[in-house]
C-alpha cells in the first residue's frame, strides 16, 4: 500500500495540483527568477554540499547502522520532491523558484545521485555498487511539474478569469490532499515506523528539521526575501522520498529493504514538519 501511495496516488494528485499552482503563475514570474541567480546558487550550495555534510554526521551522532546511514545518505542525495511546491504554494513562496529548482536539482542529481551513494556505500559497507544515472527521475518532474504547470500557465494567459477563479479551491484541495497523505502514510506503515522510530526516528526527524532550517536561514542571511527564502527552505527540506524508497528496493540496484527504512520514516514525519513550517511562516506574515 505505502509503495501504491508513494508511486501512484500520490504523483497522480501532485499533477493535478501543480496544474492549479501552473493558474497562478505567468511568464514574468520566470523571468524574475532568472534575474536572481543568487536564490538559484544558495539553494544549490546546500542540496549538494551541506546537506549531505548534515547527513553524514547524524550517521554518527546517532550511530545508526550501516544499512540505515546508507539510507540516510541517500535521502539526503535526493533531490527536492514535487511536494516542496505544495507546500512553497501553502506557505506562500516564490513557487515559480520552485519549481525552477526541482527541474535543476532533478537534472543536477543524475550526476551527484550515483555519485553520493555509491561513496556512502563504499564508507560504511565497503561494497561498490553501481547505483547508474536516474534518466527515469527526469521524464518524471517533466511528467509531474512542468507539464502541468505549463498547461495552467496557458490557461491563465488564455483564460485568466477562468484561472483566478480556480485558485482558492485547489488551494483547498491541496490542503485537504496533505492531510489525507499523511493519514494514510501513518496507517499503511505504522508497523515500520513503531518498529524502527526508536533507532532511525530521531535521526530523521533532525535530518528534516536542520534541512528546513538551514535552507530558510541561509538564503535570508544571503539577502533573499522571504518568498524567496520559504522557497528555498522547502525545496531543501522536502526530499524525494518516494525515488530514496524505489532506489533502495530495486533489485538492480541497492536491492535492500533495510536501507529504505529511513526515507520511509521519513514521509510522514516531513509532511507533519513542512505542514507545520508552512502554517508558521503564514501565521508570521
Amino acid at each position: 500500500m505505502m509503495s501504491t501511495i508513494s508511486t501512484i496516488y500520490l504523483p497522480m494528485a501532485l499533477a493535478i495540483i501543480m496544474l492549479g499552482l501552473g493558474l497562478s503563475l505567468t511568464v514574468d514570474d520566470f523571468r524574475r527568477v532568472l534575474t536572481q541567480p543568487k536564490a538559484v546558487a544558495v539553494a544549490l550550495l546546500v542540496q549538494v554540499i551541506l546537506l549531505p555534510a548534515v547527513a553524514f554526521g547524524l550517521c554518527y551522532l546517532f550511530a545508526l547502522t550501516p544499512e540505515f546511514a546508507v539510507g540516510l545518505m541517500l535521502l539526503a542525495a535526493s533531490p527536492g520532491g514535487t511536494s516542496a511546491n505544495l507546500f512553497s504554494h501553502l506557505a506562500r513562496g516564490d513557487v515559480a523558484l520552485n519549481i525552477t529548482l526541482t527541474a535543476v536539482n532533478s537534472l543536477l542529481a543524475i550526476i551527484t545521485l550515483p555519485l553520493m551513494i555509491n561513496l556512502a556505500l563504499l564508507h560504511f559497507i565497503g561494497e561498490d555498487k553501481s547505483v547508474p544515472l536516474q534518466f527515469g527521475k527526469v521524464a518524471q518532474v517533466v511528467a509531474i511539474v512542468i507539464v502541468p504547470v505549463l498547461i495552467g500557465m496557458l490557461l491563465r494567459h488564455r483564460r485568466p478569469v477562468l484561472a483566478i477563479r480556480f485558485e482558492k479551491p485547489v488551494k483547498l484541495f491541496s490542503l485537504l490532499f496533505l492531510l489525507a497523505i499523511v493519514a494514510m502514510v501513518m496507517v499503511t506503515g505504522w508497523k515500520a515506523i513503531v518498529a524502527h522510530l526508536p533507532s532511525v526516528g530521531g535521526a530523521m526527524l533532525s535530518f528534516n528539521l536542520l534541512s528546513l532550517a538551514i535552507g530558510y536561514q541561509l538564503a535570508k542571511l544571503a539577502g533573499l526575501g522571504r518568498p524567496q527564502a520559504t522557497a528555498i527552505g522547502m525545496e531543501i527540506g522536502v526530499h524525494n522520498s518516494a525515488l530514496a524508497i524505489s532506489l533502495a528496493l530495486s533489485p538492480l540496484l541497492l536491492n535492500s529493504p533495510l536501507m529504505a527504512i529511513p526515507p520511509t520514516l521519513y514521509s510522514p514525519i516531513m509532511m507533519l514538519t513542512a505542514g507545520a513550517f508552512a502554517w508558521w511562516l503564514t501565521r508570521r506574515r
